[in-house]
């Protein structure tokens, strides 16, 4: 028997007031599957993804994670939560302490874990992001590239079975955006559970196993990255690629 998805929608909407922004959604997402959703902006691609962890609540239909459904249980809620991390565009760090502090701060809160093993952790993923020597500094004293790969590290440090990536490079200058999609890479080759919303189409090319394409608050189509690249089936799709490609 195959395992059971790790991630499941079921007809979900949502509205905000009187906008439809997601539309019977069905997705199921694989253990280790790497899902890159793309489409232009107001398609509904960061409402989905944070729908997963319930940072926004979906009116009808089903979200299931890892096994337990999403609902106004806020015991349910937390544990999923602690299953799945998010990196944002914006990098939410605490600047008024240094970049150890901000990946210590949740281990020790959440995790109850010690606060020297929590050190310990939260080196170890600054060393993966190839970070460490900015330990002491605070986050505003980094790049933009550096403070993403800082927050990462911070996700990883609370040890997500699944990770969201909302837009991640789009505020960074282009020559930052490099050092952030390698860690995102690597993380994927790691066998890592991952959606990520991005115009990144080479590292959609190089990492995802399905692309989705959005379009007002449907998935219009999904497929494999060179199917969809270099034969794309919708009208609406094609036109994205196009403009998107040329840029």
């Amino acid at each position: 028997m195959p395992d059971e998805p790790v991630i499941i929608f079921d007809k979900v909407n949502k509205w905000f007031g009187d906008f439809h922004v997601l539309r019977d959604i069905d997705l199921d997402v694989s253990r280790g599957e790497k899902i890159v959703i793309c489409g232009p902006s107001g398609s509904g691609k960061s409402t989905l993804i944070r729908c997963i962890n319930r940072l926004e609540e979906h009116q009808k239909g089903k979200i299931i994670v890892d096994g337990i459904e999403l609902t106004d249980d806020l015991k349910n809620i937390d544990s999923i939560r602690s299953e799945v991390g998010m990196v944002f565009q914006s990098f939410n760090l605490f600047p008024h302490i240094s970049v150890l502090e901000n990946l210590v701060i949740g281990q020790h809160l959440v995790r109850r874990m010690p606060k020297a093993d929590a050190e310990e952790v939260a080196m170890t993923y600054l060393e993966r992001v190839k970070i460490a020597d900015q330990a002491d500094k605070f986050p505003g004293q980094l790049s933009g590239g550096q403070q993403q790969r800082v927050a990462i590290a911070r996700s990883l440090c609370m040890k997500p079975r699944i990770m969201l990536f909302d837009e991640v490079t789009s505020a960074l200058d282009p020559e930052m955006v490099k050092e952030v999609l390698d860690v995102m890479i690597d993380l994927a080759r790691e066998g890592m559970t991952m959606l990520v919303v991005t115009h990144e189409m080479g590292f959609a090319r190089e990492v995802a196993d399905r692309v989705m394409f959005m379009d007002e608050g449907q998935i219009i189509e999904e497929n494999k990255p060179g199917p969809f690249f270099d034969a794309p089936r919708s009208d609406r799709a094609k036109l994205f690629l196009s403009q998107i490609l040329r840029q």
